[in-house]
């Protein structure tokens, strides 16, 4: 696919839907998580996903994706927070800006990011911190998510350290800014810029080309992002296009009003009455999916099953998951893939049975990391306004006839 024709070629893999409208017909928003229609039309470099928005792009993954390790580029989410979004980029134009308190400015481009530095690999999971919002009750904030504002995949890039280790840091330096090429559609909404504090890089921290041995999907942000495994999306800077090195912290609408949530112990707040201190939702905690069965799927009484899915954390890893099939009564270890992709990566695991009854059968998944951290049921996850980092244990409902 060309670049320089992207939206071009959107509109016209869309058919009748112009681009340019808030919502399309299969962008349900409600409650129960997954009731949700996959679209009818594909973008450009994907397939058919849950489409809530167009401009900006908003495109969830499916449920029955989150078999295995690595999610496929061609159905990995997309989400985008303004509507103007380049229509053409020029890969042998294109540079990545370095500056502020840095000994020598930089104009990296993609060639000399590819041959003038170490390439390296990290893979790890992509997450919105917005990922099964629609799970809340009472409703929050924000777009409805199900379970699929998330993606694992192998990042291929260049450590942030080498780059900046180039440029020079000066005395004083403790902060860098990010910022991306989307534009808001208004002059006075704010730019999508995030923040890293110094001491928070470590050699994980990477700017990345490829995503699963491709080019970077256009929607995930050609020709290059920010990868920070162990956080949530927010902070993955698409389109990356500059990168400034400052010794104070400035104060920005994505880091200081968006993206946060209570800070107290449980996070948690009611409607009636909002935490008034926040925190930034910065590393991600441990949570499971279960990509099959997918619900109201229909099996058979005694016939092998094996569930599959995903679990994941911040980077400390996953020991364990668990199912359950009658309740939450009991809970059975499921089997774990090796876990060779790395702390940041899905750990695929399967769990087979046979169903002994007949009707409704309820599957539930648990995971728990290194550290003890594990997944609560869904009902003693506490409220937050913005919906954010929902992790209750997972289930599915199936009917075994």
């Amino acid at each position: 696919m060309e670049r320089r024709d992207f939206f071009k070629k959107a509109a016209v893999t869309a058919g009748a839907a112009a681009l340019g409208t808030s919502t399309l017909e299969a962008g349900l928003t409600h409650q129960p998580i997954d009731n949700r229609e996959i679209s009818k039309f594909a973008f450009p470099e994907k397939r058919p996903l849950i489409t809530f928005s167009d401009r900006p792009p908003l495109l969830e993954t499916p449920r029955d994706v989150f078999t295995s390790a690595l999610t496929p580029n061609d159905q990995f989410f997309v989400r985008w927070h303004m509507p103007d979004i380049p229509t053409h980029i020029d890969p042998e134009k294109f540079t990545v800006n370095v500056n502020g308190l840095v000994e020598h400015e930089l104009k990296i481009s993609l060639n000399e990011l590819k041959t003038q530095y170490e390439q390296v690999e990290v893979t790890a999971v992509l997450q919105c911190g917005g990922n099964s919002r629609s799970a809340f009750t009472p409703t929050a904030g924000g777009i409805q998510w199900g379970n699929g504002a998330m993606g694992c995949a192998t990042w291929k890039g260049v450590r942030l350290s080498d780059i900046l280790d180039k440029a020079g840091l000066k005395k004083g330096a403790e902060w860098i800014g990010f910022n991306g090429s989307e534009k808001a559609a208004y002059y006075e909404t704010p730019e999508f810029i995030r923040e890293l504090r110094l001491d928070e890089l470590d050699d994980h921290v990477i700017l990345a080309y490829e995503m699963n041995g491709e080019d970077l999907p256009y929607l995930n942000g050609y020709p290059l992002r920010l990868v920070i495994p162990g956080s949530y999306s927010d902070s993955w800077v698409k389109m990356l296009s500059n990168i400034t090195v400052t010794d104070k912290y400035k104060k920005l609408f994505f880091m200081d009003v968006a993206y946060r949530v209570p800070d107290n112990e449980c996070e948690c707040e009611t409607p009636q009455k909002r935490f008034p201190k926040t925190k930034p939702i910065n590393k991600m905690n441990v949570k499971s999916v279960i990509g099959y069965p997918t619900p109201d799927s229909i099996i058979n009484h005694k016939s092998h099953v094996v569930v599959r899915g995903v679990a994941w954390d911040d980077g400390h890893g996953i020991q364990d998951v668990f199912i359950s099939i009658d309740g939450g009564k009991t809970w059975d270890k499921a089997i774990l893939d090796s876990g060779k992709l790395g702390r940041y990566a899905y750990r695929a695991f399967r769990y087979p049975f046979k169903p002994m009854g007949y009707g409704k059968l309820t599957i539930m998944a648990k995971a728990v990391n290194k550290i003890g951290q594990e997944q609560p049921f869904a009902e003693d996850v506490k409220w937050n306004h913005g919906g954010y980092k929902f992790n209750g244990i997972d289930k599915v409902t199936v009917e075994v006839i």
